[in-house]
């Protein structure tokens, strides 16, 4: 998966997850779910999804006179996407800030973060050792 532009805007992330959340809608729906209480217009939603679109993280299919769209991307390929593209641009090929920053949010986050990320660190030694990669 290839993001044009990773930054997402505040409603493009409430399209991206009401989608995950309910499944695809058109732009009418979604509209009604999150424009309404926003206080935003039908034309707004729809340019935003239409702009998800092109930037190849929602997909759409012609039903009828309207495009229901859904996600084209998980919501982790995204997150990793988003990461390691801020990491690269940031990092200047030093990952020591990146991995302490991260650490740092895990552990903000509660205990049981830090617990999962070793855990995480683990699994992905014991598959390197078995695929020759250590």
């Amino acid at each position: 998966m290839f993001v044009r532009r990773p930054y997402l805007g505040e409603l493009e992330i409430a399209v991206m997850e009401s989608l995950w959340t309910f499944g695809a809608a058109t732009a009418k729906a979604m509209h009604q779910q999150l424009g309404t209480s926003r206080n935003i217009s039908a034309n707004t939603v729809q340019s935003t999804m239409e702009r998800l679109y092109k930037k190849g993280l929602l997909s759409r299919e012609k039903v009828s006179h309207a495009y229901v769209y859904a996600p084209a991307v998980t919501r982790e390929s995204l997150l990793a996407e988003m990461i390691d593209n801020v990491v690269g641009k940031l990092s200047g090929g030093c990952t020591e800030a990146m991995l302490s920053a991260f650490v740092d949010v895990a552990e903000r986050a509660d205990t049981h973060s830090l617990d999962f990320l070793e855990r995480l660190i683990e699994k992905r030694r014991q598959f390197m050792k078995q695929n020759g990669d250590v």
